[in-house]
């Protein structure tokens, strides 16, 4: 007669322990520990924990590389990471000499991280990119993983952060978890949801638990992947994050050099001789990276439509000032003409 299995406990945890593997347990027991939490069993989710915390990390052998394999992650993995294989390069970026000379460094550092390890030191692999939105932070995660030759992994943080106690922590020691069976890099991106500084006024216990297990994971982490956290509100963060990471990485909008270049390479399929670079510049001043390439994209399709190969000044010109027009700060060009109406019957 079949008999429906006992429910798992603690205990029995303890008892088998013994006869799996340690990735399989500690997989395992996350996921267990996770479902639990959520199901309000925080008796055994916590016990699950720190039987995870007690079990021995499966290392490979000392100068053996280990193979990064096709990723698909499975289980309850595959709902907190996305996995890509991006070409993304540096020399594909529109970068400032300090921020191409620190992604260079990084990678250097990765290729020879056997090296600098028989000597007893580390490589540069935990990263925090800070800088206004749109200036390369998530672009540059994917080109260090084609620099490196390794997977991108997006951390999905609306499906890590959940309002059960316990169950983030859970699925943040999964990942960092991953991060030793697989090699890749990571992205934790708008990272300030995680790292918000403790002791906020809006602050609650669960969040200072989440940062504090995210500090201890980090702290922890001896993989041979790279952790990337991206974040546009460096205000937010906790003092005790910066120093946790190997190098912080500032981004700012882009000069009249970079903007010149991130023209030319955008619309380097179309004849620019013409084009007075003073007059056009003028209208990019403000803009990041990625609103520049959006002025090109219209700058483009005007002159496809206009049946040329040529583009106009006066086209690209009044394609990034209508960008600059789309800016927070700015206001569009209808909202400023209400605002002029209001102060005017006023």
């Amino acid at each position: 007669m079949w008999k429906q299995p006992r429910p798992q406990t603690g205990q029995s945890f303890r008892c088998r322990r013994r006869q799996w593997q340690p990735a399989n347990f500690r997989s395992t027991a996350l996921q267990i520990a996770a479902h639990s939490a959520k199901n309000g069993a925080t008796q055994l989710a916590k016990e699950l924990r720190d039987l995870v915390d007690r079990a021995p990390r499966h290392q490979a052998p000392a100068g053996v590389p280990r193979a990064v394999p096709i990723v698909r992650p499975a289980g309850e993995l595959a709902g907190l990471v996305t996995a890509s294989y991006p070409s993304t390069r540096i020399a594909d970026m529109v970068l400032s000499d300090e921020v191409h000379d620190a992604l260079a460094e990084v990678v250097s550092q990765y290729r020879q991280r056997d090296t600098l390890r028989h000597h007893g030191l580390s490589p540069k692999r935990k990263l925090l990119l800070i800088g206004p939105p749109g200036c390369g932070k998530t672009m540059t995660a994917s080109a260090l993983a084609g620099e490196c030759a390794l997977p991108l992994m997006f951390v999905q943080l609306h499906t890590l952060i959940t309002k059960y106690m316990g169950e983030t922590a859970a699925k943040l020691h999964l990942v960092f978890d991953a991060m030793s069976v697989t090699r890749g890099v990571y992205l934790f991106d708008e990272f300030d949801a995680i790292g918000s500084t403790r002791g906020a006024r809006n602050d609650v216990g669960e969040i200072r638990r989440i940062l504090n297990s995210f500090l201890q994971f980090l702290e922890r982490d001896e993989s041979d992947s790279i952790v990337v956290a991206a974040t546009n509100l460096v205000g937010l963060l906790d003092e005790a994050l910066f120093r946790r990471f190997d190098d912080v990485i500032r981004y700012a909008l882009p000069n009249s050099k970079m903007a010149r270049a991130l023209i030319e390479n955008r619309l380097a399929r179309f004849d620019l001789t013409g084009v007075d670079w003073r007059a056009s510049l003028s209208g990019a001043r403000g803009l990041s990276h990625a609103e520049i390439t959006r002025a090109c994209d219209e700058a483009a399709k005007a002159s496809v439509l206009a049946d040329t190969k040529v583009i106009r000044t006066l086209t690209l010109r009044d394609a990034l000032r209508t960008r600059r027009n789309m800016h927070p700060s700015q206001g569009t060009t209808r909202h400023r003409h209400k605002a002029d109406g209001r102060a005017k019957r006023r």
